[in-house]
């Protein structure tokens, strides 16, 4: 059961430690590049800000984004700003979320999120948490896969396996830690076995199925068994 209360708790700590990494930076640091082809750390900050605001209009009833090519260019714009003033709008704007999440509502209800896609309102929380640790980890400061909170790595694998799950060009795969087990892919009928097993620590796999680990690290740290390791779609 998704517990959006404790899911807030979560996204203040997972906030609080990024804004703890970030205000040791100088200027300088916000331009050097992230882990995100074409974006830098001043990029991901802002997105980040950007995108509490955007989970803030999902809340209240109204559109994500007025527009791709607005949250596009709110990203480029608010990316060269000095250290101070990002730091600022990322705490100010996780804190209009916050405010938003705690007033009385139906969490039960089904809200709109980008390109049509919905969800439970009771999972945004949860969709922030992910924003705020995945994206502390494409900072590229010492704070990595292995570090994140074991119970959302756990969760965090099963989501993105049922996101991939039913996609015609992933073969249908077998996802395990040694001790618990996934699908994604291909559905296949009566019950046939997965065309393909992956097996690996939990951060690997996550790594995987989020697009963050390098494909070199990924072939010593995963065991495939069928075939190749799965391509999957972009996020």
């Amino acid at each position: 059961m998704i517990d959006h209360v404790r899911d807030l708790a979560s996204v203040r700590d997972a906030t609080e430690r990024l804004l703890n990494a970030v205000s040791a930076w100088d200027n300088a640091a916000t331009a050097e590049p992230s882990r995100l082809p074409g974006w830098s750390r001043g990029h991901v900050l802002t997105h980040l800000a950007r995108n509490a605001d955007a989970l803030v209009n999902v809340l209240a009833g109204r559109p994500m984004y007025t527009s791709a090519e607005a949250r596009d260019g709110d990203i480029e714009r608010g990316a060269p700003r000095p250290l101070a003033e990002q730091i600022e709008d990322l705490r100010l704007s996780a804190a209009r979320f916050q405010d938003e999440a705690d007033r009385p509502a139906d969490w039960s209800r089904t809200v709109e999120l980008r390109n049509g896609v919905t969800d439970s309102a009771s999972r945004v929380p949860f969709r922030r948490w992910i924003e705020m640790e995945l994206h502390h980890v494409d900072l590229g400061v010492g704070y990595e896969l292995e570090d994140l909170p074991a119970d959302f790595v756990e969760r965090e694998i099963a989501f993105l396996a049922d996101r991939f799950l039913g996609k015609a060009d992933v073969p249908a795969t077998r996802v395990t830690d040694g001790t618990r087990a996934w699908s994604t892919g291909r559905v296949q009928e009566g019950g046939e076995k997965p065309e393909v097993t992956v097996n690996g620590p939990a951060p690997a796999l996550l790594g995987w199925l989020a697009g963050r680990r390098d494909p070199a690290e990924l072939a010593t740290a995963l065991t495939v068994e069928g075939g190749r390791l799965p391509s999957l779609p972009p996020l």
